[in-house]
């Protein structure tokens, strides 16, 4: 292509150009520059609006605002300033950078201007935060087209005004405006952070009805609102309906299955998705190895692993991240630390996983000195870190600490407080057994506690036995959540613990008339790619005999050791014999000797359960881990226990 040009006899502005435009769109930027210097040198009599446009396009997608600025002087210098084909690029090169006021000033200073110069100038308003005078410039525009109304759809959205998006989506709808993909795309966008489902479902049927579904952005985005309003099986439908799918639409759809609770079918769709030939990038790779940490997961999770390392996309911040979440939440805190050591660049969704992860352990102490690490390399925390942090406190009884950690997270960081927060809080008080500051600390809230900060109140009175809380905590919680079983159960505990059968039968009456049932509780193991579930006193596995034999030996050999059971946590007035055989059925137990029968020796045998773990069964594995000389990692529906040795890593504060 050089060669070419250089042979040339004469050269016009055409040909100028047609070299700096062959040279930015190989990516030579040094040659496009090169070239357009030489041209200067040759005389400014082949220089036109073209050669300014282009060179200003090229100035603004590098970000180099010095070499801009200096063009913008030449077009002045060489009496370009009133084309208004110059005036869009630099008022868009300006806007980019974040220099807003050289950009109106630009404008400003047009003697003409079009469609395409309101339009940039708007949206530069918009990136940059300036939405009521984006507004303003708007309403005086002479004229709008539909480019005008989406770019305003799309920068309220970009500034978290969705609902203004969707009030200037229906004005544009009334003006008989075409609509097109981005527009569709935003709104939707807009649909789905606001969880404004009816809405969306009627964009939907209009999208229909101008014939966008086969559209592949806006079916992505269709995929991502549904997700969003957690309606899944509408974005499953969509997702199916698609005839072309890009990488954003199978990621849209391996995230959305992950948000809605779905991690499972999350891992096969994105194994669906490589069968079909389409490459991973970082987020779609991040977005299920997340889904392998919310399994527990870790034989996948590994394989994504490896799949990171010979990708390269292990260097993504967005896959280590998630990496670091995985191990910490299948108990490999070490692995976990020493992959967050080996990061090249750390940022606070980093440091926060790692954070996390000590404090889902209990590791308080630890947590605690990773979170001043934290603040010491000049980041900022989150509603996420703090959470981490108090969540910590209260699992080690760190009082005074927690309360020092909110009082900073609130005065020094500028954090508003939320529900989580709060819980934190009354989980510290309640169960270090300090229940008035906790009901003190409930009244000065400035918000109402909303029905999980209840429940946790209401668990702490059923461990310290405190039925005058209890009842305080139970009735608030049955007022804001009539049909949660929570207060029922956790309610019958601590009459049940008091040998107060009658109110125990009572409030299972009460239950029955309502229709209120409880959650029945359940464990599940994972063994060579197959999930196997258990509830108590389950029977219906073909290794059942298998189990129930590891069972009674090891119940043996726990006797032995002095494991005395805890029948306390038994519900039923019925003989102690019959409460020690319902003890020893727990689905835990189930799910732990099936890993003690079919997984190797030297692994941790890893189970989940979807309740929180009971007293008998906490201090039961204690025991198994020992006699067995096995890891068991449980995680249970607060938080994880890793056994080891006899102990657990919570140190039975839980």
């Amino acid at each position: 292509m050089q060669e070419i040009f250089n042979r040339m006899r004469r050269k016009d502005g055409v040909s100028w150009n047609l070299i700096i435009s062959g040279y930015a769109c190989y990516g030579s930027f040094d040659e496009s520059v090169e070239v357009y210097r030489w041209m200067l040198k040759e005389g400014p009599v082949n220089l036109n609006r073209i050669t300014f446009s282009t060179m200003l396009i090229l100035s603004s997608n590098q970000g180099c605002i010095d070499l801009g600025r200096q063009i913008h002087g030449q077009i002045a210098k060489f009496g370009f300033g009133s084309y208004v084909f110059v005036g869009s690029p630099l008022v868009d090169m300006y806007s980019k950078a974040g220099l807003i006021y050289d950009a109106k000033m630009v404008f400003d200073e047009l003697p003409e201007r079009n469609l395409v110069t309101y339009n940039t100038m708007i949206m530069g308003l918009l990136r940059c935060g300036m939405v009521e005078d984006s507004k303003h410039l708007f309403g005086c525009m002479p004229e709008k087209d539909s480019i005008s109304w989406t770019t305003m759809i799309t920068g309220f959205v970009q500034n978290g005004l969705e609902r203004e998006a969707v009030d200037i989506f229906r004005k544009m709808r009334s003006e008989g405006l075409v609509i097109d993909q981005f527009t569709f795309g935003s709104i939707l966008t807009a649909c789905g952070v606001l969880l404004a489902l009816k809405e969306a479902k009627q964009i939907h049927t209009y999208i229909i009805r101008t014939n966008f579904m086969d559209n592949v952005f806006v079916g992505s985005a269709l995929v991502d609102m549904y997700s969003k309003c957690r309606s899944i099986k509408y974005a499953q439908t969509v997702f199916k309906r698609m005839t072309y799918k890009n990488i954003v639409t199978w990621t849209a759809m391996v995230v959305g299955y992950g948000q809605n609770g779905y991690s499972e079918e999350a891992v096969q769709i994105f194994c669906k998705m490589q069968r079909n030939g389409i490459v991973p990038d970082d987020f779609t790779l991040g977005s299920v190895i997340s889904s392998c940490a919310n399994l527990a997961s870790l034989e996948e999770g590994a394989q994504f692993h490896g799949q990171a390392l010979v990708s390269g996309l292990i260097f993504f911040i967005t896959v280590s991240n998630a990496l670091v979440t995985l191990y910490g939440k299948c108990g490999s805190l070490e692995e976990s630390h020493r992959l967050f050591n080996e990061m090249n660049f750390r940022d606070e969704v980093s440091w926060t996983s790692l954070v996390s992860g000590y404090a889902q352990f209990g590791k308080a102490h630890e947590t605690i000195d990773l979170f001043e690490k934290m603040l010491a390399h000049g980041l900022h925390p989150d509603e996420v870190t703090f959470v981490g942090v108090l969540s910590a406190c209260c699992r080690a009884g760190l009082v005074e600490k927690g309360c020092h950690y909110f009082d900073l997270m609130v005065e020094k960081h500028g954090i508003m407080p939320i529900q989580g927060h709060y819980t934190c809080m009354i989980d510290l008080f309640s169960r270090a057994g300090r229940l008035e500051e906790a009901k003190d600390f409930i009244f000065k809230m400035p918000c109402s506690l909303d029905a999980i900060g209840w429940a946790t109140l209401l668990s702490s009175c059923r461990v310290h036995g405190n039925m005058e809380f209890g009842k305080w905590a139970a009735e608030s919680l049955l007022e804001l959540d009539p049909e949660n079983p929570a207060s029922y159960v956790l309610l019958s505990s601590i009459y049940a613990a008091k040998g107060k059968w009658d109110e125990v039968a009572q409030l299972r009456r009460a239950m029955r008339a309502r229709g209120i049932r409880k959650e029945p509780g359940c464990s599940w193991i994972k063994y060579k790619s197959k999930v196997y579930i258990f509830s108590a006193d389950d029977r219906s596995s073909p290794y059942s005999d298998q189990i129930y034999s590891e069972l009674e030996k090891l119940y043996c050999k726990m006797i032995e050791e002095g494991y005395v059971p805890d029948i306390s946590s038994v519900l039923h007035d019925v003989e102690q014999s019959e409460k020690i055989k319902m003890l020893n059925h727990h689905s835990e137990k189930l799910a732990i000797a099936f890993g003690l029968i079919f997984i190797p020796s030297g692994l941790p045998i890893r189970v989940v359960k979807n309740l929180r773990v009971c007293g008998d069964c906490h201090n039961a594995t204690k025991f198994i881990s020992k006699i067995t000389q096995r890891e068991i990692l449980v995680r249970d529906a607060v938080r994880y226990h890793l056994f080891k040795d006899g102990t657990c890593s919570c140190g039975d504060f839980w």
